[in-house]
């Protein structure tokens, strides 16, 4: 039988950050399971998208997510990013350390 989650990789995505806004994409693909590269180009699509800025901090990046905006899909309802991600907000430590 197939592995298969509720949320998307997008989704995953945006809780990681949630939990550590200056996480290294790295740790964030290695909490969801999918490649580095998988989670860049998931991180362009959402900054594309709107719902997210990336700045630079040092070396490093700290992203800020924009809750406001609503989810995508029409049978949504119009509820917002920040809805889904505060009912998901401690379910787990943030990415690059242990459960």
């Amino acid at each position: 039988m197939a592995d298969w989650t509720f949320l998307t990789n997008h989704a995953h995505v945006m809780v990681c950050l949630r939990r550590d806004p200056g996480a290294r994409l790295r740790d964030v693909a290695a909490a969801i399971g999918i490649t580095e590269r998988a989670a860049q180009r998931i991180v362009a699509e959402l900054e594309e998208g709107g719902y997210l800025t990336r700045a630079r901090e040092g070396r490093r990046n700290r992203y800020t997510l924009h809750e406001g905006l609503p989810l995508r899909h029409r049978l949504e309802g119009g509820s917002r990013i920040g809805d889904l991600l505060e009912s998901l907000a401690n379910g787990g430590p943030p990415p690059g350390r242990p459960l």
